[in-house]
């Protein structure tokens, strides 16, 4: 069985931070006006496997960006929250729309504006890039997949693995 996480069959949702989890938070800046961000396909396609396996996602992102408008499209996500600063009460909001405990929800964060988030769900997931602050939170769990390239991915392929052998 692959596991790396300890995480739940019961999760529903997972509600993450964009960069710093989807990306390896770099930034290209074509010209002055355009920035683009690198994507890896392990983690678009651990989004298309959670949907298939009927795991709600969520983004909640600081920043606005493209990237984030694609993923919701092509995934039709609806839970897509962006330009967050304070990103608690969005996580709340989110919590009570699908009335979800604590333990039936992960949230994926890496950096200080992620912190209240980490604290406020039962699983509470980083990357090893993450912030030392996030690092030094007793409850996270860290991914043995970098950031940007497959840290998504392996939330779900555990979740999903541990639905299949409940």
């Amino acid at each position: 069985m692959y596991k790396t996480l300890n995480l739940s069959a019961d999760i529903k949702m997972i509600v993450t931070d964009f960069d710093g989890i989807f990306t390896d938070n770099s930034v290209w800046l074509l010209d002055i006006d355009t920035k683009i961000k690198k994507l890896s396909f392990k983690d678009l396609m651990g989004v298309s496997v959670a949907v298939k396996n009927g795991i709600n996602v969520g983004i909640i992102s600081g920043e606005k960006s493209k990237e984030i408008d694609y993923i919701a499209q092509k995934f039709n996500l609806t839970e897509i929250h962006q330009g967050i600063r304070n990103k608690l009460p969005v996580l709340e909001e989110i919590k009570n729309r699908y009335n979800l405990s604590n333990d039936e929800i992960v949230y994926l964060g890496d950096d200080i504006n992620d912190i209240e988030c980490l604290k406020a769900v039962k699983y509470a997931v980083s990357v090893k890039q993450a912030n030392y602050r996030v690092k030094e939170l007793q409850s996270v769990q860290f991914t043995q997949a970098s950031a940007g390239d497959g840290a998504f991915r392996e939330v779900v392929d555990n979740i999903v693995e541990l639905k299949n052998h409940d």
